[in-house]
């Protein structure tokens, strides 16, 4: 998908992504698009748009080629094409395939929106719906190394990393303190941040908050106690970097996170809990204290068979670029923030 080539999912029709294909000549007059995009051009009203969860599939006037179809799919081209359409909304025959197809998008990072049924078809990878389950599956991860890893905040830490043959995301766990499996450890799952880990963004709270959990499971470790940080590979929440960067477009332009995702046709929570617990597992933990603010983590851990014994708060000081996306998260994510 990130090179453009079109897929075949199950017996569904042949789908080509939009973003990044390439296929010369390409047309169709369907398209298909996420509930969230269809909710941004006003297609909703539509009866089979119309529960505003599922992946809809819209029918132009016209055949369209894959230049029409870009503003249809990227938010950022709204200001300079507001009118697009007319568009009749279809009902899909192949729902499971379709959001099979869209997951595929997210995973790839790229916009959720496929040329349906293109002609020419192009030469389709194939594949079935099962497969993304299969890949998903997190008992496909296993500890690939692990090596002493001296760190600023703790000197005694240990970096543990895992991985699945078939994805090239590695996940790695900070180990800090002396495990005992008699002591539950402090726990921190922290997904990769790239603009706040590294380069100290003001946007977001993510490099404040990966410095204060390692400062707190040091505090731990020299009571005697232990903790792990469990960092995930999942930018922007799981929509990749380049669909953060859009997200955060559209935060410039007026729209608050959850928005911008919506606007993107992303999903504001695409965070693998299952994988997280998995990597718990794998290190013989099974309690925890889960520092965090957020009650649907705590839910989401818990769904996927840890066991948390106390959330412990860890809300650290706004500043002026980060105060509204943490009202936000407050306000509409459920986050226990001041």
């Amino acid at each position: 998908m990130r090179h453009g080539w079109p897929i075949k999912v199950g017996e569904a029709p042949v789908l080509l992504p939009v973003e990044t294909a390439t296929l010369a000549g390409a047309r169709s007059e369907r398209a298909l698009i996420s509930a969230a995009r269809a909710a941004t051009l006003k297609l909703t009203n539509q009866r089979d748009a119309a529960d505003g969860h599922h992946p809809v599939l819209i029918r132009a006037a016209e055949a369209i080629d894959l230049e029409a179809a870009l503003p249809i799919a990227d938010p950022a081209l709204d200001p300079v094409m507001p009118l697009k359409g007319p568009f009749r909304v279809e009902r899909i025959a192949c729902m499971a395939e379709a959001e099979a197809a869209m997951e595929l998008a997210r995973i790839a990072g790229i916009l959720p929106a496929f040329l349906f049924a293109p002609d020419p078809p192009g030469e389709p990878v194939n594949l079935k719906a099962a497969d993304l389950m299969e890949w998903a599956d997190p008992a496909r991860l296993a500890i690939a190394t692990r090596a002493r890893l001296p760190i600023a905040a703790n000197e005694e830490a240990e970096l543990v990393a895992f991985r699945k043959v078939d994805d090239m995301r590695e996940h790695v766990a900070l180990v800090i303190g002396k495990p005992d499996h008699d002591t539950v450890p402090l726990v921190r799952l922290h997904s990769e941040c790239l603009t706040g880990d590294i380069f100290g963004s003001l946007k977001c709270d993510c490099g404040p908050q990966l410095d204060g959990a390692l400062a707190q499971m040091a505090a731990e470790a020299a009571q005697g106690g232990w903790g792990i940080l469990l960092y995930m590979r999942q930018e922007g929440r799981g929509i990749g970097i380049i669909n953060k960067m859009r997200a955060y477009r559209l935060q410039d332009a007026g729209f608050d996170t959850v928005d911008a995702n919506a606007r993107l046709g992303l999903p504001v929570e695409a965070r693998d809990f299952p994988t997280a617990a998995r990597m718990l597992d794998l290190l013989g933990v099974n309690r925890v204290r889960l520092l965090t603010n957020n009650p649907a983590k705590v839910e989401a851990l818990e769904a996927a068979g840890v066991s948390i014994a106390e959330r412990v708060a860890h809300e650290l000081p706004a500043n002026p670029h980060n105060a509204r996306y943490l009202a936000t998260k407050r306000d509409r994510s459920g986050h226990l923030l001041t």
